[in-house]
């Protein structure tokens, strides 16, 4: 069994050492790659909203140019393979080949890699299938809810050696890849504050009731839907409006914080929380829902040795969307804003304060980030981040290099938010063990059902 210290140290070096900069890779550069003029054979692992609205888009941005193409679809809902196929047809003029599942589409000698755009619980398992397949595979976000699934997924696609790229998309996002160098140089100083929020008002968010009545149970595979999740009655909210209930999805945690403290990781290099506490409740939105509307979480990081650190804040609600969403990094010199791009001096120690005491002044310097609108929406269409991220996702797997979002990064994101879910459900301070890499609420590992 790999030394566990060599295990972090490798996740650490997985984060940090992601592959940047996926625009300067051009289409003249393939002459110089193995297979290079073969055609990228794709499946769709799952027709969801998000891959319709945002990741179809957004791989159509590229497949031309650099010769990918999409020739099946695996939905073990059957209006959802026919969709798939309707909407492929209509984009791009060609039909593609239907499967029952996965065990079909794997089947199959003429699919090369996948799109995973499943439900929130599933992305680790579906990750695991696909690359024991031999597929590379783009796999959304969360990439997984548990440990014991995101330690599956991580071992599998470490011997399997495939291209995995997970769904957080502001690693190919250049202002963060600017604020990443900046950081990284020194030239902010020590975090000491990250401040994060993801507010909506939107009722209606994560629910499908037209679709609940419309579904059958005999139209879809309910026992393949659950996968290693306790086996459970027919439920066609839990199948359609999944990110309402745990153990499906933790919601809040693994929709949106994961997006945004996964930059945290990237930025300073850690791996994970040393502590999580937090606190929430469904307050406004009554229907039936089990994940909060409304959740904070405070998050304690650092080296382990506890010579330095920062605490990170992270807050959402469904109920009122005033503030947006918020990413705001502080050191003492400064602040880092990533909603406006702007690097100001906001709240530095001033040379009169730091003379008073006998300190040297390291106020910040107004700095400005390259600007790129980040979406927020259920469906972005194909935004800038997600078509940047595909596109440096179709060119690694025709390269072979490292991925910008690794499965190291999804792992590390992954830990952060177990740690948040099991903090809220437990009403415990939460920690990590790096030895047994695992989740710990009140000195046990948490196994969250």
């Amino acid at each position: 069994m790999e030394n566990r210290r060599n295990f972090i140290k490798k996740v650490s070096f997985g984060v940090a050492g992601a592959t940047l900069g996926s625009a300067a890779f051009s289409a003249k550069s393939y002459a110089n790659i193995l297979g290079a003029n073969d055609r990228v054979r794709v499946g769709i692992v799952g027709f969801s909203d998000r891959f319709r609205d945002s990741l179809l888009p957004a791989f159509l941005d590229h497949a031309s140019e650099l010769n990918f193409e999409l020739v099946a679809v695996s939905d073990i809902w059957s209006r959802r393979r026919d969709e798939c196929v309707a909407t492929v047809k209509n984009r791009t003029g060609k039909e593609i080949k239907k499967c029952l599942n996965n065990d079909e589409l794997y089947s199959r000698k003429d699919v090369d890699a996948v799109i995973i755009s499943t439900a929130d619980f599933q992305h680790a398992l579906h990750c695991v299938e696909a690359v024991k397949a031999g597929r590379d595979a783009y796999v959304e976000k969360p990439f997984a809810e548990t440990m014991e699934d995101a330690r599956a997924a991580l071992k599998a696609v470490e011997e399997t050696k495939k291209i995995v790229q997970v769904g957080s998309q502001r690693r190919s996002g250049v202002n963060y890849i600017a604020a990443n160098d900046y950081i990284r140089s020194g030239k902010f100083g020590d975090i000491m504050m990250v401040e994060l929020m993801w507010n909506v008002n939107q009722p209606g968010r994560w629910r499908r009731p037209q679709l609940v009545k419309e579904i059958r149970k005999e139209d879809t595979d309910w026992d393949r839907f659950l996968m290693n999740r306790p086996k459970t009655d027919w439920d066609p909210r839990i199948y359609l409006e999944y990110r309402l209930f745990w153990p499906f999805s933790s919601g809040i945690p693994g929709q949106w914080m994961c997006h945004q403290i996964d930059t945290v990781h990237w930025f300073t290099g850690l791996t994970h929380p040393r502590s999580a506490v937090a606190n929430g409740g469904i307050y406004l939105w009554k229907d039936g829902r089990k994940n909060a509307d409304t959740l904070t979480v405070v998050f304690d990081y650092g080296p382990n040795d506890m010579s330095k650190g920062f605490q990170v804040l992270f807050t959402s609600r469904f109920t009122n969307s005033a503030g947006g969403t918020k990413e705001l990094y502080y050191s003492n010199g400064g602040m880092h804003n990533l909603d406006t791009n702007r690097i100001t001096p906001d709240g530095g120690l001033t040379e009169k304060e730091a003379a008073a005491m006998n300190m040297k002044a390291n106020l910040l310097e107004e700095y400005k980030l390259p600007d790129i609108k980040v979406t927020t929406s259920a469906n972005t269409g194909s935004d800038p981040l997600t078509s940047a991220h595909m596109r440096n996702w179709m060119e690694c797997v025709r390269s072979r290099k490292t991925p910008n979002a690794s499965v190291h990064a999804g792992y590390c994101h992954s830990i952060a938010v177990i740690m948040a879910n099991a903090a809220y459900r437990t009403g415990m301070r939460v920690t990590f063990d790096e030895e047994r890499q695992e989740v710990l609420a009140g000195g046990q590992p948490w196994k969250g059902f």
